[in-house]
């Protein structure tokens, strides 16, 4: 257990600072906040053992303040010449969400899933897991944009696939193993909530409440980038079809009106 441990703990790190070092040769336009959003993230890390969780959330955390801090750095801010408690803490309050969510899976979760739960619960720990399943589609979303491809076909199939799996595996996952585990005991999905304890429908509640929030963000942002193309193309339609413009007053000073 230890060696899987010491595994994760070497494994994320070093596949972040190797990306960190050869993205630059590769895509040389690049800058460092480019190549710090994609060297965070990994997909194959959600599909590991529980061990790989801990080093995996830490270092997701310091990953995600390098990426706020080189974002704010190569566009000109006078505090982020240098890393300090100034930086740090606009990191904190700008992902506030997203830095309780790691902390609370760090103190709480893997506590719980580790020592806590006296080995029941399997099914629902499995559940869980499936939550990170649409990570890798967000990851995919924020590389294209990189790359300079977010009006691609690519990217708006890959916006798709955001929002259904993470509505599939991050909301209606929870409603649908509680309707699994009455089904397996005999009992209506109303009922399974009295039927496990406080602690377990707490947990769940919890993170589910999080996940909503984070759905209705990329709705209407998705919302947004719909409506913006949509005008662009109208607008578009629009000076196609209109009518050539007017002549220029040097041609048009010696001809009569009615020709007009």
């Amino acid at each position: 257990m230890l060696q899987v441990l010491a595994c994760g703990v070497v494994v994320f790190p070093g596949l972040f600072f190797i990306f960190r070092r050869v993205l630059p040769s590769i895509f040389k336009q690049w800058t460092d906040a480019d190549v710090v959003l994609v060297s965070e993230r990994y997909w194959l890390a959600t599909y590991f053992v529980i061990w790989y969780g801990v080093p995996y959330m830490t270092y997701d955390i310091y990953a995600m303040y390098l990426s706020h801090y080189y974002r704010f750095r190569v566009k000109g801010h006078e505090e982020y010449k240098e890393h300090s408690l100034t930086t740090v803490n606009s990191f904190v309050r700008r992902e506030f969400l997203l830095v309780l969510h790691h902390i609370a899976l760090l103190t709480i979760l893997l506590p719980v899933t580790l020592f806590f739960r006296r080995d029941q619960g399997d099914y629902f720990i499995g559940c869980l897991f499936l939550t990170e399943l649409s990570t890798p589609f967000v990851s995919l979303g924020k590389i294209l944009i990189q790359l300079g491809l977010q009006d691609c076909w690519v990217h708006k199939a890959n916006g798709g696939m955001v929002l259904l799996s993470f509505f599939l595996c991050r909301i209606a996952l929870f409603p649908y193993m509680y309707w699994v585990y009455g089904r397996h005991y005999g009992i209506p999905i109303y009922g399974v909530p009295f039927h496990l304890t406080l602690s377990v429908n707490l947990g769940n509640l919890c993170i589910l409440a999080p996940q909503v929030y984070w759905f209705v963000l990329l709705c209407r942002k998705g919302w947004r980038l719909y409506q913006r193309q949509r005008h662009a193309t109208a607008a578009a339609g629009s000076q196609d079809s209109s009518p050539l413009p007017p002549p220029s007053t040097s041609l048009t000073d010696n001809q009569p009106k009615g020709d007009h």
